[in-house]
């Protein structure tokens, strides 16, 4: 199987996936290591020329501009294969949701509202009777609209409060001014 998915792939892919599996290794740390090593001693024989040091400058420079990228893609494939799996994983369970399976495609806006109803979700789970009862995303945002539903209603007596405060002083002062009449 693995020779046929390599057959699939273009020889950049091939490239570069060869030199991302070897640059981590032990061998190319230590051929990195010791053509530093070289390089300093060299300096001595080069007395610390100029050229001397743009060698290096320069091959440092161009090693570490090219790897960005390689990193890069590296990320961006390892990304994109552990999303499949979980995806797999969520499809495959019976009790999973699969509303989750996109969830990479959400605004930034809506993975933090998610993100404060699965916090709600640990809350609920908690602060449950039974350490083996089971809640649901749905739970934590019934809960959250309960929340909200009871801070408007707080919000609501305190305003009314005040506005009968208001209406009393209202009519205190008006009886005044009737008062001196």
């Amino acid at each position: 199987m693995s020779d046929e998915a390599n057959e699939n792939i273009s020889g950049f892919e091939k490239v570069s996936n060869t030199i991302t599996v070897h640059s981590g290794s032990s061998p190319v740390f230590i051929a990195a290591v010791g053509l530093i090593l070289l390089w300093g001693i060299t300096g001595p024989i080069f007395h610390y020329s100029n050229t001397w040091l743009l060698i290096v400058n320069t091959g440092t420079s161009i090693i570490t501009f090219l790897m960005v990228f390689l990193i890069q893609k590296s990320q961006n494939k390892e990304s994109i294969a552990v999303q499949l799996k979980l995806n797999e994983l969520i499809a495959a369970s019976n009790h999973a949701s699969n509303r989750l399976l996109n969830i990479q495609d959400l605004s930034e806006e809506e993975l933090k509202t998610l993100y404060e109803h699965y916090r709600k979700l640990v809350e609920l789970t908690q602060t449950a009777e039974s350490s083996t009862q089971s809640h649901t995303v749905e739970d934590a945002i019934d809960c959250t609209l309960d929340e909200m539903k009871d801070d408007l209603k707080d919000d609501l007596m305190k305003n009314a409060k005040k506005i009968a405060i208001a209406g009393l002083y209202y009519k205190i002062w008006v009886d005044a001014i009737i008062t001196e009449r």
